[in-house]
């Protein structure tokens, strides 16, 4: 069975909110996953899973560094996720914060490793994005990112 690995930094608990619900959009789909705040991932992690999604507040435009350090510390599976499924999603402090730029920082490193990023045509485009607490709007766009993720995982991993 598929196996999803959703991996957050948080300091102030809004990114952990988005990967909660991001999870219950995943349970809908009936897919099995993994919630990991980064201090805990290690990144042999990446292997196991079929699909890996990566959330982060948004510092200066950027993610933040103890996500940028499991990245660079996977660059020595160089290759061996290729094909896996990736995403993203960010929170940030205000509406001009960056929260497109650190998804995209993020998603760089997936397509570096050859991963499989789809966008949402309906949605936040290239992830889910919240402004502080994840209000209504950005809750639902989690939910529906979750749900989306786990059909792609799903369909890559028949």
């Amino acid at each position: 069975m598929a196996q999803i690995l959703v991996i957050y930094y948080t300091q102030s608990g809004n990114t952990e909110k988005m990967a909660q619900a991001i999870a219950e959009g995943i349970e809908k789909e009936g897919v099995q996953y993994q919630l990991k705040k980064v201090q805990d991932a290690k990144p042999d992690d990446l292997l196991k899973a079929d699909g890996i999604l990566i959330g982060s507040p948004t510092y200066y435009g950027s993610m933040a560094f103890q996500i940028k350090e499991l990245l660079d510390q996977s660059v020595k599976f160089h290759s061996k996720l290729d094909g896996k499924a990736g995403g993203a999603f960010s929170s940030s402090a205000n509406i001009g914060g960056g929260n497109e730029t650190t998804i995209l920082d993020i998603l760089n490193a997936m397509l570096i490793h050859g991963m499989i990023i789809q966008g949402d045509p309906s949605g936040d485009h290239y992830g889910p994005v919240a402004i502080g607490s994840p209000d209504a709007r950005a809750s639902k766009q989690c939910v529906r990112f979750g749900q989306r993720f786990a059909k792609l995982v799903k369909k890559t991993n028949p």
